[in-house]
């Protein structure tokens, strides 16, 4: 890190820093400025691993100290590094079909797309295929895709997305799953064929151009790419145009394995192909060193200052290779209002002395697959126990919003904290209103959620002229260049969040409770089932 840098950058921030009243005014002019300073081509889009990231990540640094903020890192920093590998393709990958006495090569980008290995840099697997519907293996929530199925030593192919009609957080949890639930089957690799709405949502040539980048993941002790799924040597998404000879051939025409998909309530059954499949590819390696960016405020209560609640934003983007004029992903929204958003809740928290201690973090790594989120998870810095945690993540500041949204807040006493706080704030609280982007599993609290951590993702709502704005981001600048300061930005939109979200942290720091999960939510049950648990209201 740039010590020099980090100086500097800390004086400058002191001399910004307001005095707060119990209750703080935000201001919309020192949103604009961290967004200002995050978004600009000089950070060239701040990819892990990268100087634009480190300069970030001072920055961040910066603000901490000027806060007053402890460092919360091993070493005594503001900065817990972790190893990132990135791993490409090298040279084209091949998958091999063979069915009805013939073989077919796919190795074009318009037929198959391959992901790169982070554990082998060879990979050669030919076996049998089995075709396993959603590929879910959960009989207990209702889920038997694989009832009757053999396919240890076998390629699972399986549609992408879930049912139909399936709670969008349960289906987005299991979406995620389905490579642990085929390794422990006993498959070797998995191919994904994308449903309707999927293609519908993300054509084929949109999935072609997001899959430009290196597959990432944090390099262990062992110099070893941490995996759930090691045992899968390979995966690929098949376009369903040259799915469909493969499934004639076995006498069950996709389309109709798709019409049944698109049903809801639908969920095709498993079957034997009758084919064969050769996965061959090679992957290259670079290993790069980044940084979370973590600082503690210690609470003010003898009794719970041992207990922490968490404030995360990713502070990474994808970097510099756009193939036009404008070459830099800047993510102004994706995410330096987020980030923007944490500093301005972080400078009113850190005046406030709240009873319980709060951990704030900087992730590294968010674009890569939820990196940064994940090793902080699994290597805590806190000498304490992070009891929940809040997320800022790609806030949509264009319009006056009059509503949020808190991905998994019915799953835990932090709902009705949310409710109240936006209340506070002149706001409401509004359930998923794109359930079919399984959003709740894509950003970093689901690392620590993982962990049996009650976590929300704060998010702008769609009232008003919310959808409009929120739908045409995602449509045209989400992921692309044009995600940067040009945007048509509400800096009183920025004031707003952070207030909304300061209330959120204010009342579970001070509160005499910690955040509950639920008896009855899923996530509760999976990943905390020996925590204590609340009734849901009204029950």
């Amino acid at each position: 890190m740039n010590v020099k840098f980090l100086s500097i950058a800390a004086l400058l921030a002191t001399a910004a820093v307001p005095a707060f009243a119990a209750d703080p005014v935000f201001d919309p002019e020192a949103v604009r400025a961290h967004v200002t300073f995050l978004a600009d081509d000089l950070l060239e889009g701040r990819d892990t691993g990268t100087r634009g990231y480190d300069i970030a990540a001072n920055y961040v640094a910066s603000q901490f100290i000027a806060m007053g903020l402890k460092p919360a890192a091993p070493d005594g920093t503001f900065f817990q590094k972790l190893t990132v590998r990135e791993a490409r393709l090298d040279g084209p990958p091949q998958l091999t079909l063979s069915f009805g006495g013939k073989d077919t090569v796919l190795s074009d980008t318009g037929q198959v797309l391959v992901r790169p290995s982070l554990g082998d840099s060879t990979v050669d697997v030919s076996a049998p295929l089995v075709f396993a519907g959603f590929g879910f293996d959960r009989p207990d929530l209702g889920f038997d895709d694989y009832r009757g199925l053999d396919v240890k030593g076998k390629i699972v192919v399986v549609l992408s997305g879930f049912p139909k009609g399936t709670p969008s957080e349960l289906g987005a949890h299991l979406n995620s799953e389905k490579a642990v639930m085929a390794m422990k089957r006993g498959a070797v690799a998995m191919i994904t064929v994308p449903t309707i709405e999927d293609t519908a949502r993300r054509p084929w040539e949109r999935r072609v151009a997001m899959s430009d980048g290196p597959a990432k993941g944090w390099v262990g002790p062992d110099g070893k790419a941490f995996s759930r799924s090691g045992a899968i040597r390979g995966t690929a998404t098949i376009n369903p145009d040259a799915a469909t000879p493969l499934f004639a051939a076995a006498g069950k025409p996709l389309a109709k394995v798709l019409a049944e998909a698109e049903r809801t309530g639908g969920r095709p059954k498993g079957f034997d192909l009758k084919a064969r499949a050769r996965l061959a590819f090679a992957s290259s390696w670079k290993d790069v060193t980044s940084s979370n960016v973590v600082a503690m405020l210690p609470g003010s209560d003898a009794r719970l200052a041992g207990e922490f609640i968490g404030m995360t934003a990713h502070l990474d983007h994808i970097g510099d290779h756009g193939k036009g004029e404008d070459r830099i992903y800047n993510g102004a929204m994706d995410n330096a209002s987020g980030v923007a958003t944490m500093l301005e809740v972080a400078r009113a928290v850190a005046q406030d002395k709240p009873r319980r201690s709060v951990l704030f973090a900087a992730l590294t790594g968010e674009e890569g697959g939820l990196i940064g989120s994940d090793y902080l998870a699994r290597n805590p810095v806190a000498k304490g126990e992070l009891v929940g945690l809040v997320n800022f993540d790609m806030p949509i500041l264009t319009y006056r919003f009059s509503d949020v949204v808190a991905f998994g807040a019915e799953n835990s006493t932090m709902g009705p904290v949310v409710a109240e706080a936006a209340k506070k704030a002149g706001i409401t609280l509004s359930p998923d209103p794109m359930p079919e982007e399984g959003l709740f599993t894509r950003s970093d609290h689901y690392r620590f959620v993982q962990q049996g951590v009650p976590a929300v993702f704060m998010m702008t709502g769609f009232a008003g002229p919310g959808e409009k704005a929120f739908r045409d981001f995602l449509k045209t600048h989400y992921h692309q260049p044009g995600d940067d300061l040009k945007l048509p930005f509400d800096w009183q939109a920025g004031a707003l969040f952070a207030k909304v979200n300061y209330y959120t942290v204010q009342a579970l720091a001070n509160a005499d409770q910690r955040p509950l999960w639920y008896a009855r939510s899923f996530f509760g049950k999976e990943y905390a089932p020996n925590a204590p648990k609340a009734a849901m209201p009204g029950k």
